[in-house]
């Protein structure tokens, strides 16, 4: 028998935005999905790294984020990997998050997708892009760590 996934469990991140974003806000989206996407996010068949959130009418849509269909879809559906998701959110959070967006270098990119309550839900960050020397700092920080780890871990020894 199938071992059903942990209900808040992370389906997948979007490591790339940490590196080329600074996050000012968080925000949790419920997605429109079909059930071809349902089933083939249970698989982890998604990718996430090339996805961002497009502000259209008033409403939030996710692009980029790839679904990929699993072999077994169904033959009377036609899978469509790269399709457009309409992401649920309250209304005076969206007009917020409008207002913010409008403002110069602020982008919405998605974080990571989680399962809550049986739900698909991503995770949104109203985002300022990283210059490149900011992203040089991110490295050498992330390096220096490794150093320090490796050498309590020896130390330890």
């Amino acid at each position: 028998m199938a071992k059903k996934p942990d209900p808040t469990s992370r389906i997948a991140d979007n490591k790339k935005a940490a590196y080329n974003y600074f996050f000012e806000e968080r925000h949790e989206a419920g997605m429109v999905l079909h059930g071809w996407e349902v089933k083939a996010l249970r698989e982890g068949k998604v990718q996430l790294t090339d996805g961002y959130v497009l502000i259209r009418d008033g409403e939030l849509f996710l692009l980029g984020c790839l679904i990929h269909p699993l072999k077994t879809a169904s033959t009377h559906v036609n899978p469509e990997s790269a399709r457009t998701k309409k992401l649920l959110l309250k209304k005076d959070d969206i007009k917020r998050l409008i207002g913010k967006v409008e403002q110069k270098g602020y982008t919405l990119v998605p974080v990571n997708l989680h399962w809550k309550n049986g739900f698909v839900k991503c995770e949104i960050a109203l985002a300022k892009g990283k210059a490149e020397h900011d992203k040089r700092d991110t490295i050498k920080d992330r390096e220096g760590k490794r150093e320090v780890e490796r050498a309590m871990k020896s130390r330890s020894r």
